[in-house]
């Protein structure tokens, strides 16, 4: 059988995942990240984004492709809620959760509707059958693209899943409900070639996947630092310590050894959720971290001369206009060598999203119009608390840091296209769960 695997905008991991697994099946796979060139009649679509599900270019393929016979399947994250995707997209099938056994199964019955792990339209409207367990973590290569070297997420050509699993519980968060909260860690010796073929086809640069690096092959939350350093040093020991990192790693998730085989084995980054710099935030959140454990954790990253970014949530709506100041307050008291600011996004299926459907519109940060400094503007509560705050962090990195109108109008654009997205993200969900 002929497909086409499409990752709209980035070759995700999981795309070329399942890619190399129709592969090994006996499929002719080809793997694309966007739907300008020729597809097979059989196509695959891996989603990682709500935003995916109101996009009208996807939309208009699926129709295309079904209109001239074709069959269309749908995958990735946005599988959690197939009531959406159907609704949305039309698909011929959503794969529920973790698609290593459902979806060979799938094509090798021909699209049969009786097997456990998908979701569809017939005559009585949408059928969801039972999902499936976890998948095993042992497979073989995945697909590859030949342009992968082009690729950049954050400086690396691609991020690579050494384990899956979060020990967390974020509320707003999809990972551990997802993956789940155990940790499930690759064969090491797996991983590493894997990153040999990642290198062979002109990857430059591999992140470390999985939610928290630093958990790869814990046991019960607790940490296994020889494993993760050993696991740092042999990717480095292949790709060169400049082109390996392993930025995303919870405050509360670090070690003095850790620290160190960051420093010594990849590109010296480290990448922290801190969300908000209010414990009563953190708490509503669900990060099971505080904001002192986040200020001793960049502290000791800069004892082991790392370089620190973190990322923070606003318009949370229990966020009140206090909250967002000790926000601020933590990033100009901690001059982070780079910060991510977006707005509280409730992604179906979270804590965030089912406390989202309970607050009055006119209550939420996301929708309630600005009226303090930024007014002229037009932005809404959130969307001017994400300006400040990027500004803030802007001009507290270390160094020079002027804000110039080139600087400010880019952020206005960024703010304004943040805040339509959650709306648009969030009517998507008042119209598939709310009672209104």
């Amino acid at each position: 059988m002929k497909v086409s695997v499409i990752s709209p905008e980035i070759y995700t991991y999981g795309a070329m995942l399942i890619g190399g697994i129709l592969r090994d099946s006996g499929h002719e796979v080809k793997i694309a990240n966007n739907f300008a060139g020729d597809t097979e009649d059989i196509v695959l679509i891996s989603l990682y984004s709500t935003q995916h599900l109101l996009s009208p270019e996807i939309r208009e393929f699926i129709r295309n492709k079904r209109s001239q016979g074709g069959t269309v399947v749908i995958g990735g994250p946005v599988s959690a809620y197939p009531e959406m995707v159907i609704g949305e997209l039309e698909p011929d099938f959503v794969v529920i959760g973790e698609g290593e056994e459902t979806v060979p199964e799938l094509f090798s019955t021909g699209f049969s509707k009786d097997i456990a792990g998908i979701a569809f339209m017939d005559d009585s409207g949408i059928v969801v059958r039972p999902k499936r367990g976890q998948a095993s973590v042992d497979r073989g290569l995945p697909l590859i693209p030949d342009d992968i070297s082009a690729q950049s997420i954050r400086g690396a050509s691609a991020y690579i899943e050494t384990h899956r699993g979060c020990t967390g519980a974020c509320t707003f968060c999809q990972v551990p409900r997802f993956f789940g909260r155990n940790i499930r860690s690759r064969n090491l010796d797996d991983i590493l070639a894997e990153v040999r073929e990642f290198k062979r086809m002109g990857a430059t640069r591999l992140s470390v996947s999985g939610g928290t690096g630093s958990l790869y092959m814990a046991d019960d939350g607790k940490f296994n630092e020889d494993a993760f350093v050993g696991l740092l040093k042999e990717m480095a020991a292949i790709m060169g310590p400049n082109n390996i990192s392993s930025p995303d790693i919870r405050v509360d998730c670090i070690s003095e050894r850790v620290l160190d085989a960051i420093r010594d084995y990849s590109i010296g980054w480290v990448f922290f959720g801190i969300e908000s710099g209010s414990d009563r935030i953190l708490r509503d959140m669900g990060k099971g971290a505080t904001v002192q454990a986040a200020s001793d954790a960049v502290f000791a990253c800069r004892d082991h001369g790392l370089k620190v970014a973190g990322s923070f949530i606003v318009g949370h709506p229990k966020e009140t206009e206090e909250d967002f100041e000790l926000t601020r307050d933590f990033i100009t008291g901690h001059s982070l060598d780079d910060a991510f600011v977006s707005v509280a996004e409730p992604i179906p299926m979270t804590p965030l999203a089912d406390l989202v459907l309970k607050t009055p519109r006119s209550e939420n940060p996301v929708y309630t119009p600005h009226n303090g400094e930024y007014k002229s503007l037009k932005l809404t509560e959130a969307e001017a608390r994400s300006f400040d705050l990027q500004m803030h962090a802007d001009m507290f990195k270390p160094g020079l840091h002027v804000v110039t109108d080139e600087v400010f109008n880019a952020y206005l654009a960024g703010v304004r296209k943040d805040g339509e997205e959650v709306r648009a993200a969030t009517e998507l969900l008042f119209r598939y769960y709310g009672h209104e």
